[in-house]
């Protein structure tokens, strides 16, 4: 979908999409790294934000996510408002309803596979689906290694357990901010292809910040940001289509 001038908060903006940002700023100081940014993803969705070094592209993914609350604008999931929500119900909600993946994997060491992936369900005070942990664990090739501890296991292998830690709790989207940064050419097409399959077979909405054209061709659509603006929208990427939008960058 493209940019938007007007939204609101109409049913039909409510059940279509995942997450919608409304003329979102965010300043640093002097500095304003996003700039009154309007953009929905769409459920079902798979979207990849691209951007030179300082262009706001993790910063649109913090807003976005409510791991940062914009200087203006509105920011909602679903139904509800996060830029003003309180603290505390704001980490309910990202651990209820929101999947997190990072470029460092973020595994607890002293846990094992199984508990780093339903840590999540584990810090709401929710008992874990036996049958759900099976399904996730063996979704991302992990089901034979449930019992062994982080240090145990290659980057590729950490970054498939951080990925069944973010569907663990059936969010309604993903955010995953440089998830293949670490990792050889081969483990990124693994957890890229776990990522797409996630949109494919459950309809689950992921918005990933990268750098990568070959990641960002996994996705549906590429937004591409510059200086705190989204400057264009390229849909139906291919590596090389995106190649050449990001040399105009």
């Amino acid at each position: 979908m493209g940019t938007m001038t007007t939204m609101g908060t109409t049913t039909d903006t409510l059940t279509r999409h995942a997450v919608a940002l409304e003329k979102v700023t965010k300043r640093y100081g002097s500095m304003t790294a996003l700039r009154e940014a309007t953009w929905a993803f769409p459920r079902g969705s798979f979207t990849a934000i691209m951007g030179r070094s300082g262009s706001g592209k993790s910063t649109l993914l913090h807003c976005a996510s409510g791991l940062g609350r914009p200087t203006s604008g509105s920011v909602r999931l679903g139904e509800i408002e996060l830029g003003t929500m309180p603290e505390a119900r704001l980490t309910e909600v990202r651990r209820e309803r929101i999947g997190f993946v990072f470029q460092s994997y973020n595994l607890v060491p002293s846990l094992t596979v199984a508990q780093n992936i339903t840590l999540p369900l584990t810090l709401a005070g929710r008992r874990p689906e036996r049958s759900w942990l099976r399904e996730v664990s063996s979704r991302v090739g992990m089901s034979g290694r449930l019992h062994h501890m982080p240090a145990e296991l290659s980057g590729g292998q950490q970054q498939r357990v951080a990925v069944a830690r973010a569907l663990i709790t059936r969010p309604e989207v993903v955010f995953a901010d440089e998830p293949t940064a670490a990792l050889d050419p081969h483990a990124s097409s693994q957890v890229m292809a776990l990522l797409r399959e996630a949109v494919d077979t459950t309809g689950q909405t992921v918005v990933l910040v990268t750098h990568d054209p070959a990641v960002a061709a996994w996705a549906d659509s590429v937004l591409f940001l510059d200086r705190g603006d989204i400057e264009d929208e390229l849909t139906e990427p291919s590596t090389a289509k995106v190649l050449a939008r990001w040399e105009l960058l």
